[in-house]
């Protein structure tokens, strides 16, 4: 086996970019996809010159990052937390990521035991604020518990609010989740969860592109959210301002062909404007877990139909039903009103409403009809359902 092909070089190569380079790098990304990581690493080693399409100040800059870049010290600090590095084309790598193409994390920090390729296949993303509302955090948590339940992987990004609310609910049913961190996995973020994080990775899985001891920063977040929308069968939004976030790992999801959803809040909402804009474009609502396995599940997942109870006038003959609804609630009424009402002839009328009579509906007044006691029982509790 020659040097270029021994695979440790390969892993090394990539923990030294995984340093150097910038997650989302498209710039990057397509030297990698051209010439490989070996020669890529080479050449911020400062053996050859640098590629062309860069600016000479910026080709410094990746080189002064270069010089400080030690992938053994890295993976030994790796190892000593319980921490692997996955690269593309390991029996671990989810191949969904390739998907970003140029976009695609030259590697994965991964902290916990399962398989991240096999829990990557069943998975779904719940992502929405930080700053959510009670609302948002019981319908997260409900949803994600609801997801793991059916044997679904929840994926979210560790943060406060809903991405908490999601990784609590899936922990609490005893199921599967993952955290995407926007910083190096070795090291929680934000502190408070850190006991949450701690949990997700004895229990679950907790991942991040930047090297070991890394610290976010505001365009970390949001280049981290398309690996969170790659990852999954599908995106659902609990709650989004116009400018969250969240909403960047809606659109990834979109570009990407996954599907996106969205769970509706009051109209007056503002934590609800961005899922409501999602909704009004190509997003699908969604209320519960079984409406999200439906639409990302395998075929045969249906969720149940949304009913209200079965009331006795559903079952009657639709002309019945309609013979019954002429009928006015606080009196008698004649036969020729009735038949008129419910737009039918006189002899079908009273034909009906005789069976409706031996069902206990309705009753004769003289000449008239009216409705019984428990017809009005009936109407009222219908009624009260619309």
């Amino acid at each position: 086996m020659s040097r270029a092909d021994d695979p440790d070089d390969e892993l090394h190569d990539r923990v030294f970019l995984a340093r150097v380079l910038e997650p989302g790098d498209e710039v990057a990304g397509r030297w990698l996809r051209e010439v490989g990581a070996r020669e890529v690493a080479g050449r911020l080693r400062g053996r050859a010159p640098r590629f062309e399409g860069i600016s000479e100040r910026r080709w410094g800059g990746l080189l002064a990052r270069a010089e400080r870049a030690d992938p053994g010290r890295d993976l030994e600090v790796a190892g000593e937390a319980g921490v692997r590095f996955v690269c593309p084309g390991d029996a671990e790598w989810p191949g969904q990521l390739d998907d970003l193409g140029d976009a695609r994390p030259v590697g994965l920090w991964v902290r916990g035991r399962p398989s991240l390729r096999m829990w990557a296949l069943r998975s779904v993303a719940v992502v929405g604020a930080r700053a959510c509302t009670e609302y948002g955090a019981h319908v997260a948590a409900t949803l994600a518990s609801g997801l793991a339940e059916r044997g679904w992987v929840v994926v979210s990004g560790g943060a406060y609010g809903v991405d908490g609310a999601a990784h609590r609910g899936a922990l609490a049913a005893g199921g599967a989740t993952v955290a995407v961190l926007a910083c190096g996995v070795d090291r929680p973020y934000p502190r408070g969860h850190t006991q949450l994080i701690t949990r997700i990775a004895e229990q679950g899985l907790v991942i991040g592109e930047l090297p070991p001891g890394d610290h976010p920063t505001p365009s970390r977040f949001i280049v981290r959210n398309r690996v969170i929308a790659a990852l999954t069968r599908g995106t659902v939004v609990v709650e989004a301002a116009h400018r969250s976030g969240s909403l960047a790992t809606a659109r990834a999801a979109q570009r990407l062909g996954r599907h996106t959803m969205g769970v509706p809040g009051p109209a007056t909402s503002g934590l609800s404007a961005g899922v409501h804009e999602l909704l009004r474009g190509e997003a699908v609502l969604v209320t519960d877990a079984a409406e999200v396995v439906e639409l990302v599940g395998d075929m045969g997942e249906l969720a149940p139909d949304r009913r209200g109870p079965v009331l006795p006038r559903d079952l009657l003959a639709p002309g019945a039903r309609r013979v019954l609804a002429a009928l006015p609630g606080s009196r008698a009424a004649p036969l020729g009103e009735i038949a008129r009402g419910a737009q039918t002839t006189d002899d079908d009328a009273v034909a009906r409403l005789y069976e409706l009579r031996a069902l206990g509906y309705v009753e004769r007044h003289g000449d008239g009809w009216k409705l019984t006691r428990q017809a009005m029982i009936s109407v009222r509790g219908g009624r009260s359902r619309c």
